[in-house]
């Protein structure tokens, strides 16, 4: 009996001997284990990826400096015809390598700054329609929107395609006061930065007269204007004679130094053809960047120079912002909603 018992026991202990070795057979050694799932690698050139949910995205390490470049002939005829060979970009003198290229009829973000001060109550009428036209010669898919103003400033129509919208916002006249021309150019290019709508951006400036209640000055508000990624800006002057030399010294100013254009017609006739113009002038600009040889982080005022040269042309004019503050943002002056209508 004892030995037969002995035997039982003896099968038992081999049989649970092969079960334990087919079951770790079963089951693959650590090693042999799939390695697990590494994000890509970084390509070349670019910021480690991050992942977002289930996504790697590659983040941009380097900021481009963008310039947005009218070019004309010795007739001032606008040439629209080169390549990114016929250019060349200096930053503080020195020769930057253009990264970006393109010439192409982009959206821009528009900021239509009218002045509604006393004397403007007759010529309001011609501008509101020259200012239409304009934004029906621009692109369809600008989006745009009016700031009018006399000693204070208002927005009276926020970004919209709607010419119904703008043409109702142009005709809310209340004619009368000063001007603060700066505080509400300053005011909205600040809304165009703070909005990131679209890249481009312009302020189309008109008025009649010189600046006389703002809290800027105008050395205060070009500085402004030329902040990393600020507008291009174009005014018209509407000027009398007695009051002409030092408006027309800022209005053009304002403009040259950001890459537009002044314009001072004889007559209320000539704004309408002038606004097309200026429609014309945006939509057909070059759009170049650069990888700034100067790290932004440095700051500071960087002068910007664009050259042009190609074959059938004898010289060529580039036109474009004379430079840039780099890296820096200030506070935004908001603009503000206009008064409800006074009761009659």
């Amino acid at each position: 009996m004892l030995r037969r018992n002995s035997k039982a026991v003896l099968l038992l202990v081999i049989f649970f001997a092969w079960i334990t070795q087919v079951i770790a057979q079963g089951t693959p050694p650590a090693s042999q284990n799939p390695p697990a799932a590494n994000p890509p690698a970084a390509v070349s050139g670019q910021a480690p990826a991050e992942k977002s949910g289930d996504v790697f995205v590659f983040r941009k390490e380097v900021d481009e400096v963008t310039l947005h470049a009218t070019v004309v002939d010795d007739k001032n005829h606008i040439v629209t015809n080169l390549d990114r060979a016929d250019f060349s970009v200096f930053e503080d003198g020195q020769p930057q390598k253009i990264t970006s290229f393109r010439h192409e009829d982009i959206p821009v973000a528009v900021g239509i700054i009218i002045d509604n001060s006393g004397s403007m109550r007759d010529k309001r009428p011609a501008v509101n329609a020259a200012a239409i036209n304009f934004v029906k010669s621009s692109n369809p898919q600008d989006k745009v929107f009016v700031v009018n103003f006399n000693e204070d400033f208002f927005l009276d129509q926020d970004y919209t395609a709607s010419v119904p919208k703008l043409k109702d916002a142009l005709e809310r006249i209340e004619a009368r006061g000063g001007t603060a021309l700066y505080d509400a150019v300053v005011a909205s290019s600040d809304h165009l930065k703070k909005s990131g709508l679209l890249e481009k951006k312009v302020l189309l400036v008109v008025t009649d007269g010189d600046d006389n209640a703002s809290r800027e000055s105008l050395e205060q508000a070009i500085r402004r204007l030329q902040e990393e990624n600020g507008p291009t800006v174009y005014t018209i002057g509407l000027l009398a004679e007695e009051r002409s030399k030092r408006a027309k010294r800022a209005l053009r100013e304002m403009a040259e130094e950001t890459g537009g254009m002044a314009f001072f017609p004889q007559g209320l006739g000539e704004v309408d053809s002038i606004t097309q113009q200026i429609a014309h002038d945006i939509r057909n600009q070059y759009t170049i960047g650069y990888h700034a040889s100067k790290p932004q982080s440095e700051g500071g005022f960087r002068t910007v120079k664009v050259d042009a040269t190609a074959k059938g042309y004898k010289k060529l004019q580039v036109r474009t912002r004379s430079g840039y503050y780099a890296g820096q943002q200030r506070a935004t002056t908001p603009l503000p909603a206009p008064p409800p209508p006074t009761a009659k």
